[in-house]
């Protein structure tokens, strides 16, 4: 089984809510794009978060768009062994340094996790007694657990997942 890779992260210095999923699937993977499988929600529900339809743009607008908007991109595993795209595959996975890049974000107001893995593995890194003391005009940024935009991950109807990600729209006003 190789060992699959996440991508570099999508910020810009003045990125104030930043999404972290898991590992790129299969899909994203081959074509070396965030969130690249048809079917995953990802561009629809971050779109709604932002109030702006992304769907139709091409990639490198749709990150335009995210960076614009104040929104990065980035996973929580660094690299793993997995076969196929699920989350409950991973194996030996190695973390992203999570704590340096949020340390590195001056605007950083919100963290959101796309789905129970991304969750899990990022809450452990970026637990408030982990990042360190902040400066005293500014506090750690919003640690925010959403549904999974997965298209594996059914149980909760599209509508559902929109309310719960637009909650990011809040930390970018």
């Amino acid at each position: 089984m190789m060992r699959k890779s996440s991508f570099p992260p999508v910020v810009a210095p003045n990125t104030r809510a930043l999404v972290l999923g898991s590992l790129p699937g299969e899909a994203s993977l081959a074509a070396q794009r965030y969130y690249a499988h048809p079917r995953n929600g990802f561009w629809r529900l971050i779109g709604r978060a932002i109030g702006r339809e992304l769907e139709p743009l091409d990639y490198e607008a749709r990150l335009a768009a995210l960076l614009e908007a104040g929104v990065g991109l980035w996973d929580t595993v660094a690299s793993a062994h997995r076969r196929g795209s699920l989350d409950a595959a991973i194996r030996e996975a190695q973390p992203n340094a999570l704590v340096e890049l949020v340390a590195s974000l001056p605007d950083l107001r919100a963290v959101g996790f796309n789905g129970q893995a991304a969750a899990r593995i990022g809450l452990a890194q970026l637990a408030p007694a982990r990042l360190g003391p902040t400066p005293q005009e500014s506090k750690p940024p919003a640690l925010v657990p959403l549904p999974s935009s997965s298209p594996a991950y059914a149980a909760m109807p599209l509508r559902e997942k929109e309310k719960l990600w637009a909650r990011l729209g809040d930390f970018l006003r």
